[in-house]
Formats: C-alpha cells, structure tokens, sequence
C-alpha cells in the first residue's frame, strides 16, 4: 500500500473479528517498525508489552477496568482484539542519556526537558504500530489505562517502576461496525490549525 494511502485510511477502529489472529509475523513487523521510531538521543528508553493469549489479555481488560461497570459496547468490541500492545516510556533512560558527555550535561535535571519526550518517543512508537496494522490490512485503535487503574495494571504483569504505560494499542481485523459518530465533527480546515509565517 502506498504510504499515503496508509496515512488516510488510517483510523481508530474499536471492533474485532475474534476468529482472526494477528499472525506471528505480523506481530513482528509490527514491533520492528515501533522500535524504528525516532527518539531524542537514540535513548530508545520504551518498553512494549505484548499481550497474545485469551488469558493475558483478559487479564489485561480486568486490570484496567474499574470494577462494577457495566459492560459497554465499546469494551465489548475493544476486548474481542487478538492482541494488545502496550507501550511504556522511561524517564530515567532519557536523563541517564543526557547526562552522558556527549550530550554536555552535567545532572540529570528534569527541569532541562521542555517536554517529557520519554513519553513522546513511546507515542512515536505506538503511532508506527497503527500505521503498520493498517499496511498489513488490519486495525489498531490507541487509548489510555485509566490513571486509578495504573497500578492494578503494573502488579498483574510486573511492570517496573521506571517504565509509565503511555497508551495501549489494540490490533485485528476490523469487524463491520458504524463509523464513530465523532467523525460527524469534520476535519478542522488547514487554515484552522496550520499557521505560516506567524500565528496571526
């Protein structure tokens, strides 16, 4: 596929055929491009965790679920995904990194990032994900483990503490399914959002 036809059709899809695996090289091709992404001193400071099987990943939807809610349609359609990524950014790598001499700082002073680009890289890295499951003619939908759910989610699969969860990405087969009613708001018009020369 070409690239510009990844890019556009692209989108975040939320139901699955659970009848179709993603197969394993797929998996890889995925995870290969993710660790492809660029990051600020080739710190390369992520972490992906690989969910496959029924059990980890319903043990997935349990942990990041806030117990005694009500089944929704979207979790219903979410949780029929074959397989489950999670990408996780590590702060500690990028300040170790930038204290090393070529870099020419002499701490590892947080107060030096003007954005917290372990979490950036980590959303680099997930966004090639997506574009890949689009490119292999599956889809992949990105979304965030609710902050109260966090830890839930590090003591069942003994995530460190050094690596945050940035976002999950869910991957398969597209189901048939309406399109997000979302969608009804439009893309904003290049004019809205792209500014050349100056804001004004």
């Amino acid at each position: 596929m070409e690239f510009r036809q990844v890019v556009r059709a692209r989108r975040m899809v939320r139901d699955y055929d659970p009848r179709r695996p993603v197969p394993p090289e797929v998996v890889d091709r995925l995870l290969d491009h993710a660790v492809r992404a660029p990051s600020a001193g080739f710190t390369q400071g992520w972490g992906f965790l690989v969910l496959e099987s029924p059990a980890d990943r319903e043990r997935f939807w349990a942990a990041t679920t806030v117990p005694g809610w009500a089944p929704t349609r979207w979790l219903e359609g979410m949780s029929r995904a074959p397989l489950i990524v999670v990408a996780h950014g590590n702060r500690d790598a990028y300040l170790d990194r930038y204290a090393e001499s070529d870099k020419g700082w002499t701490d590892r002073d947080e107060a030096r990032w003007p954005v917290p680009y372990w979490h950036i890289d980590a959303g680099f890295a997930a966004m090639l994900i997506l574009l890949t499951a689009v490119d292999e003619g599956l889809g992949g939908c990105f979304f965030g483990i609710p902050p109260e759910r966090t830890a839930a989610y590090r003591s069942q699969f003994g995530v460190p503490d050094e690596f945050t969860p940035i976002g999950a990405v869910t991957v398969g087969y597209p189901a048939p399914s309406p399109r997000s009613p979302s969608l009804r708001r439009g893309r904003r018009p290049m004019d809205d959002v792209v500014h050349r020369g100056n804001w004004s």
